[in-house]
């Protein structure tokens, strides 16, 4: 358990996606499950960056078998979401290279400048996007 939440932590931290997982349905499932944890252990924690994990993490041994599971199920959504990810960078590298190299990372706008120059990208890329977006 330890290592799911450090994992947590560490994505929410750094990770920002875009595509069929949703960064805010995962944060919503996990606030519904542990509910009566951020209630409890965790109200005076100013949501954002990680703290509210970081407050799991300090109290995990009381944390309830249905918060427990949220973060779990958070946390496997999350590695999907990051192996899907390497899936499609290392399918589309040479294309973000030469079409979306200034383009900023984060809320899909390598992959909206991969559609927008979809005539000129890869057919491995194009079968990884469409892998990975179905």
């Amino acid at each position: 358990m330890r290592f799911k939440i450090m994992s947590l932590l560490i994505v929410f931290a750094l990770f920002s996606f875009a595509g069929n997982v949703s960064a805010q349905d995962i944060v919503s499932a996990v606030q519904k499950g542990c509910g009566a944890e951020i209630e409890k252990y965790c109200s005076q924690v100013t949501q954002g960056d990680g703290r509210l994990l970081a407050c799991f993490y300090a109290h995990e041994d009381k944390l309830s078998g249905q918060c427990q599971y949220a973060l779990y199920d958070a946390s496997a959504q999350l590695e999907r979401a990051v192996s899907a990810l390497n899936y499609v960078a290392g399918q589309c590298e040479d294309d973000m290279k030469a079409h979306c190299a200034d383009v900023q990372l984060g809320e899909g706008r390598v992959v909206e400048c991969l559609n927008s120059n979809s005539e000129s990208v890869s057919a491995a890329c194009k079968q990884a996007m469409a892998d990975v977006l179905e």
